[in-house]
């Protein structure tokens, strides 16, 4: 039961701790990613030199960490510790709920200018003219989504390889959410990055859009994956968000504004509009399913 316990121990000091306020290793990560970039990316050169470029940056950013810890051998005690440090590190059930939370309050009590900054700090879309159900929209697709980048896709990767596995993944998701996007100075210096999210995010977020399935009005959910994910344009996301929208029976998705310009969307789920108590209800549909992959674990652990 070694696995389960450092996954117990992990949730527990999430729960119990948060995420680091100060000298977190993703924001010093973040920081050395920032510097490497501005040396390597370079928007001039040639698409095929960006994606070297890119590659190169990527292998540099990722790689040594894992190795070292594949050569590092602690004894079984201390080696717990670590992993359980290690395992709460790369996930963040507790602030996904926290910043949801805020929207939520902020929506109940404050004007909406306050609830268009709470999910300012949850989505990359500009939020500074949404309206309340867009703000609840916003939010609850970005509690499904998180769900599975920030939850469930850590956990898989550390049953399936441990720390290394667990280190490999976050790393490369961050550098995903940095460098991912199709915009003139990363569409080829970022296209490795996004790749690899892609790859190692494939398997994660189907077993994610599983249980969110599961976990809610299963039948709806399972029919909004089937009929809807091709729809959204990432290949991991769209399973997630369609089965996640269908297990609340609430329409998500609609246009929304990037970086000033205005992106058609799809609209994807049922066709119940979202209330606020609706952000609630996503965040216990991603603690429910967190439960189930607990348990599920446990009996493998158990029987392994």
């Amino acid at each position: 039961m070694t696995i389960t316990l450092t996954i117990i121990l992990a949730i527990i000091l999430d729960y119990c701790l948060g995420e680091p306020k100060r000298y977190h290793p993703l924001a010093g990560f973040g920081g050395l990613a920032n510097t490497l970039e501005s040396r390597l990316c370079h928007p001039e050169h040639s698409p095929t030199r960006q994606k070297l470029q890119g590659l190169l940056a990527w292998a540099l950013l990722t790689l040594p960490l894992p190795a070292l810890m594949l050569s590092v051998r602690l004894p079984a005690a201390s080696e717990q510790i670590v992993n359980s440090l290690v395992l709460y590190l790369c996930i963040a059930p507790r602030s996904l709920k926290q910043h949801a939370d805020r929207v939520y309050q902020a929506l109940q009590t404050q004007p909406l200018e306050q609830a268009r900054t709470a999910v300012s700090y949850m989505v990359s879309r500009n939020t500074h003219t949404m309206n309340a159900r867009q703000v609840q929209n916003a939010t609850i697709e970005s509690v499904l989504e998180n769900g599975a980048d920030a939850v469930f896709a850590p956990l898989f990767w550390f049953v399936l390889a441990g720390s290394t596995g667990v280190i490999f993944y976050r790393l490369s998701n961050t550098l995903d959410a940095m460098w991912g996007y199709k915009n003139a100075r990363y569409r080829f210096f970022g296209r490795v990055a996004a790749r690899m999210d892609d790859t190692l995010n494939y398997i994660p977020a189907r077993l994610t859009a599983l249980t969110y399935a599961l976990m809610g009005q299963t039948r709806l959910a399972l029919s909004c994956w089937q009929r809807q994910a091709q729809l959204l344009e990432s290949p991991n996301a769209g399973p997630v968000m369609t089965s996640g929208a269908g297990a609340l029976n609430r329409q998500l998705g609609g246009p929304a504004v990037y970086h000033g310009y205005l992106k058609h969307k799809p609209w994807f789920g049922s066709q119940h509009l979202t209330q606020r108590n609706d952000i609630v209800k996503a965040t216990g549909l991603v603690e429910r399913s967190l439960f189930c992959w607990c348990i599920i674990i446990a009996i493998g652990d158990y029987f392994a």
